[in-house]
């Protein structure tokens, strides 16, 4: 009678595993057809070019596991993603990810023409 609890356990072990992997995998198809979605929304949105001032900037760092983790070492590397927000002449503000050159090279309080895609950042041409 004390096995029995014990062999109940191994026998829902296996289903217990087969749930977390099929949660897994339809997190993951979700988080592509997302992507794909958004991609496809961009592609078809018209280019836009609008007067617009730079108001903020943001640095996302995370932190990533190197394999090496796993034998004790500790190792890691860090990735950046950059964001910056503008202000259109209407008080509307729309923030776009950028790559690291673009945003060394912006300045809040920096007034251009925006060029965006949907939510895909195309250029930002300063006014002189």
């Amino acid at each position: 009678m004390v096995f029995s609890g014990f062999y109940t356990m191994f026998s829902i072990l296996p289903l217990v595993v087969m749930i977390g992997f099929i949660i897994v995998f339809i997190i993951i198809i979700v988080t592509i057809l997302k992507n794909i979605m958004i991609w496809n929304k961009n592609n078809h949105s018209l280019q836009l070019t609008v007067s617009a001032t730079i108001v903020s900037k943001r640095i996302l760092y995370r932190r990533r596991a190197n394999a090496n983790d796993i034998t004790g070492m500790h190792g890691h590397h860090t990735i950046s993603n950059y964001y910056i927000t503008f202000e259109f002449e209407s008080g509307d503000r729309m923030e776009f990810s950028v790559d690291s050159s673009e945003y060394g090279l912006l300045v809040e309080g920096d007034t251009g023409n925006l060029c965006f895609q949907g939510t895909r950042y195309l250029s930002f041409e300063r006014h002189k």
